[in-house]
Order: structure tokens, then C-alpha cells, then sequence
């Protein structure tokens, strides 16, 4: 069975609540206020934003949707200290257990996107040191809610460079994969991008898979602007392919079907297109604007998939 769900942010959790009860996953802080604060303050907001995480996901399972992606703001300026080191880290934990208990109980697939500065296979070595420690500490989180240590709770990436070429970069990113905690390699996938001169599915497949068997995460819309070295169904089934686990991808629609003066590679507030399976079956996180509104009103609208 296709399930769809969301990226992160609840926005109809929020609609009749009053500005001062607004639920959130991401409070955070400028780097001033870390620097002023410090861990301290943190690790309080952490706390907060996992508190409100599982009344997210208690909200989530009200509304039938199944599959959410983790802020990966949760703990603010995760990359400046380890998890050990937060003062409030017993009363952390147990919120995590209890998170990941309800996870397990309602088979909510769940993951994390870790931003674009993470570059595994950057020619910096200073940047992979902090992309290993901050893909790490993901890989710890899940750890600590208890969630498998495979491609079910996925951690996923870009390349994110193509530097001094595409094969280059892929091979280090290969090489640099052999680095991280063993828990995050379990967990490790692959995602194709929105340009012709960086990776598509067939790029990654044999660049990267063929190499170190993770998963590749199919965008729908990534692929419309990619590389067209294979037909959608081609790609999709390519990308399906490398799973041991059901697969997960992603799927948003152009923001210029909602403003003729956006980019065509952003996303828009809602999906204005089908999503395509040919019949194959995979969790879709819905990367549009309107997150659970739009997965809601998807499911009004087209009745395909049901979460």
C-alpha cells in the first residue's frame, strides 16, 4: 500500500490554536544567542521541540498520515556538542523512548534530510569531519528512540557536489561513507537532483549503489529537471530497486503552477499532479509548502493512495 505523508512542520495542528499555544519542532536561536546562552538553553528547547514532536505525531495518527519526516532542527546547533553533553540528557532520553515507542506501536515511517551544508564528499576535509559528526548524531537519535537500524528510519542526502567531476565526487563520497558510525551506514540513503549536471537515478545507481548498496530516494520532481537519461518509470523502478526494505520517495509539484514568476524547481503549497507508482509500492514524503494540508487535501482530491 502507498503511503504519503509530510516534511517536519504541522501547520493544521496550529489553526485554532492561539499564537502563544502554537505547537513547533523547530525553536531555535540565532548563533549569538548560542554563543551567550550556551548548551544550556539548548538542550531546553530541544526538550520543548520533542515534546511537541509527539503531540505531532499523536496529530498525525488522528489524521491517518503515516509517514513524517524529523526536523532536523530539533536539537538547535546539533554540530556544536555531543548529545551526551546536554544537562538535561536523562530527561531527553526518556522523551526520545517514549517517542520512539509510539513510532513503533503506529509503524510511522519516519526519517531525516540533514541539510545541504552536509557534503560527504566535499573536497574540504574539514566539511566531511562536521558532515560525519553531524550525520552521526542523527544516526544516534534514532538510536536512542529505539527505531531499527536500517533503511526503514532512512537518513537521507544529496552529493551535494560534483567537484572536480561527477565521478570524482562520487567516488569520494564512497570512500567517505566508510567513515561514518556503522549505525548511520545502515541507515544512509541517496537522493537524485533537479539539474542535468548533477545526479540522476542512473548516476547514482551506478556511481554510488553499485559501490556501497544504499538506497536510492526517488524525487519525481527532481527527476523532471534532471538528467533525462531514463524515462520515469525507468528511474522510479531503478530507484526501487536498490531497496531491501519499501521504499521511500518524494514528490512535490512546480511553484510556477501556482505563480508564473517562481522557479520552476521550487515547490509549490499544494500537488497539482497525480502521483505515478506504475504499480509499484513505496512511502512518499510530500515536499510542498501547505505540509499536512497538502497531503490532506491530496488524499480529498485524487483518492489513490491511502495513508
Amino acid at each position: 500500500m502507498n503511503r504519503i505523508g509530510y516534511c517536519c512542520i504541522s501547520l493544521g495542528i496550529n489553526i485554532n490554536r492561539s499564537k502563544k499555544n502554537q505547537i513547533t519542532v523547530n525553536r531555535g536561536m540565532v548563533k549569538k544567542t548560542f554563543i551567550e546562552k550556551g548548551i544550556k538553553y539548548a538542550s531546553e528547547l530541544a526538550y520543548l521541540n520533542l515534546c511537541d514532536l509527539l503531540e505531532v505525531l499523536k496529530y498525525n495518527v488522528r489524521k491517518n498520515i503515516f509517514v513524517y519526516r524529523l526536523s532536523s532542527d530539533l536539537f538547535p546547533w546539533m554540530s556544536e556538542y555531543t548529545l551526551d553533553s546536554l544537562p538535561n540528557i536523562k530527561l531527553i532520553k526518556s522523551k526520545l523512548i517514549e517517542i520512539g515507542n509510539f513510532i513503533k506501536k503506529y509503524d510511522i515511517r519516519t526519517g531525516a534530510h540533514p541539510g545541504p551544508f552536509n557534503v560527504l564528499a566535499s573536497e574540504n576535509q574539514s566539511v566531511v569531519v562536521k558532515t560525519i559528526f553531524e550525520l552521526n548524531q542523527h544516526a544516534e537519535l534514532m538510536d536512542l528512540m529505539g527505531l531499527d537500524k536500517s533503511h526503514y528510519y532512512p537518513i537521507n542526502i544529496h552529493i551535494n557536489t560534483t567537484k572536480p567531476t561527477r565521478e570524482l565526487a562520487a567516488a569520494r563520497f564512497v570512500e567517505n561513507f566508510k567513515l561514518l558510525s556503522d549505525s548511520c551506514k545502515a541507515r544512509l540513503t541517496v537522493e537524485n537532483d533537479d539539474s542535468p549536471n548533477q545526479y540522476s537515478v542512473k548516476l547514482l545507481h551506478d556511481l554510488v549503489y553499485l559501490n556501497i548498496k544504499i538506497p536510492i530516494v526517488f524525487d519525481q520532481h527532481h527527476f523532471n529537471y534532471g538528467q533525462q537519461d531514463q524515462s520515469m518509470e525507468e528511474a522510479l523502478r531503478l530507484a526501487h530497486s536498490t531497496w531491501a526494505v519499501k521504499p521511500l520517495t518524494h514528490m512535490s509539484s512546480p511553484k510556477t503552477l501556482e505563480d508564473s514568476t517562481g522557479l520552476q524547481t521550487a515547490h509549490a503549497d499544494y500537488i497539482y499532479e497525480e502521483i505515478q507508482t506504475f504499480g509499484l509500492d513505496f512511502d512518499i514524503e510530500i515536499e510542498a509548502k501547505a505540509k499536512d494540508l497538502a497531503v490532506l487535501r491530496y488524499n480529498e482530491q485524487f483518492q489513490l493512495l491511502k495513508c
